[in-house]
């Protein structure tokens, strides 16, 4: 009898974008640790592989006011994760921090850190930007073209791991809460540790990491990028994709891309976890779940927001038309400057995303808000809890995932019902786990195996010849 693979949940904390409703009569604050707190031991109740929160370096803009959604402010991801750290066990703590307007040694000493206080529940959401929108508040401002991106995320990862392999598992440390304090006057020999001297065409590191060797060697690390350079970056260095493609055959196809990929950097599937974003609506019957679901979607769209949302593609003031009338006949600003800073685009082929906006809004007779509805909500699973549970079952039996990010649309407790009614289904099927293995680390934790075997060296030489060498030579796990 075949052995039924597991499903991986990780829960993402509902953040500013109109995937959460904060009209909601129990939303509650996106800063206070209170919101954090619950949200964080909710997902641990229902044993998930981790918590996974965003970050924005910045306020997004659109026509030079601060975006709708961003009033609510948008708070620091590592100071988060050190706090709830404190307040759970067990689930793995995961943040998204960048690789375009960080420097290696401070955030790779800020992981480490993060891993020692969780004893190696740390993760890392690996994501890259080119927007001198962002970059303007940093250094290196917005000097960074696309296409070098993913070229620099690939050589910080390498660095990454040279600081972090740096001490080694058995290097001597005086730990002077256990009385092994060294005498005054002596100094400990470097026995264990080396120093990293790391000269690339990003960065030029060299001295002594100031972390020891975390519980896990290295913090797992997770990507998002759905570009050819952003998949083979994931596949030479990401332990978890968080992925975009939640429809059943699409998700099939993106499995099946991502293990070629991984095959051609010499990596097995077992080594890499591939979880889809997902919201869900359940309902007493399919019936309810649908009628809520319709609620929620038109809840996520205010008409204010439907305006915004359009006139980040169309690049002009649109205020002046009905949200509950057709789309502009007026075209897309295709020369002029931004009036959105912040956002990344719905697509670089405006004129045919637009063009089959208006096909598909004659076609079915849509408003503007109704399109917009249609365009950037997402049904995600809808249905019974029992319904739900299968269908997760059915895309991680079948090859589609691994699991999923669960992405609740209310804040605090959007994840309360999934936790009740969903996770002891999946459990009943004998496809998810019942309790936490005690002392495991997230790696342990999402059944990967091993550690990530050390391949600086090949990273720094393919390093110049661009990203998908780069990515394909940063490491791979042993």
């Amino acid at each position: 009898m075949s052995t039924k693979r597991q499903v991986h949940l990780a829960a993402h904390f509902p953040g500013v974008n109109n995937t959460t409703i904060w009209s909601d009569d129990r939303a509650e604050s996106q800063i206070a640790f209170s919101s954090f707190e619950h949200f964080a031991r909710n997902a641990e109740r229902g044993f998930f592989d981790f918590l996974f929160l965003a970050e924005g370096l910045r306020l997004r803009e659109q026509k030079g006011r601060i975006h709708d959604l961003d009033v609510v402010g948008r708070p620091n991801t590592l100071a988060v994760l050190a706090a709830l750290a404190g307040v759970t066990d067990h689930i793995g703590l995961v943040g998204t921090l960048q690789t375009t307007f960080n420097e290696p040694v401070e955030l790779a000493k800020q992981l480490a850190t993060l891993d020692h206080l969780t004893d190696g529940r740390a993760g890392w959401n690996v994501v890259t930007s080119s927007d001198a929108f962002h970059g303007a508040n940093f250094r290196r401002g917005g000097f960074l073209d696309h296409a070098d991106r993913y070229t620099r995320a690939a050589e910080f990862i390498a660095v990454s791991r040279e600081l972090w392999d740096s001490w080694q598992a058995d290097a001597v440390v005086a730990d002077t809460a256990a009385g092994g304090a060294l005498a005054d006057g002596v100094f400990a020999d470097r026995s264990g540790i080396h120093d990293v001297d790391h000269h690339g065409p990003q960065f030029d590191v060299t001295g002594t990491f100031p972390v020891p060797r975390s519980p896990q060697r290295h913090p797992v690390i997770v990507q998002a990028g759905d570009s050819d350079e952003g998949r083979d970056l994931a596949a030479a260095n990401a332990e978890v994709i968080f992925s975009l493609h939640t429809e059943f055959d699409d998700a099939q196809a993106f499995y099946r891309d991502v293990t070629e990929r991984l095959e051609r950097v010499g990596r097995s599937k077992d080594e890499l976890q591939i979880l889809p974003g997902a919201t869900f609506v359940i309902g007493s019957s399919a019936e309810d779940a649908e009628e809520r679901s319709n609620a929620i979607r038109r809840a996520q769209v205010s008409p204010a927001t439907a305006i915004a949302f359009l006139e980040q593609v169309w690049n002009r003031d649109l205020s002046s038309y009905d949200v509950d009338g057709p789309l502009p006949t007026i075209e897309p600003d295709y020369e002029g400057t931004a009036i959105t800073r912040g956002r990344a685009r719905h697509t670089r082929d405006v004129p045919a995303l637009v063009q089959s906006w208006r096909d598909l809004a004659e076609a079915e007779h849509l408003s503007i808000r109704d399109l917009v509805i249609r365009a950037s909500t997402r049904g995600g699973f809808v249905g019974t809890a029992s319904h739900i549970a299968a269908e997760i079952d059915r895309y991680v039996q079948e090859r589609a995932t691994d699991g999923f990010v669960v992405v609740p649309h209310t804040n605090p407790y959007g994840l309360d019902e999934f936790v009740d009614t969903v996770v002891p289904l999946l459990q009943e099927r004998g496809v998810y786990r019942q309790s936490y293995d005690e002392g495991a680390t997230l790696r342990q934790t999402l059944d990967l195996p091993g550690t990530i075997r050390d391949r600086s060296a090949a990273a720094r030489t393919a390093a110049a010849a661009g990203p998908a060498r780069a990515a394909a030579s940063a490491g791979v796990l042993a």
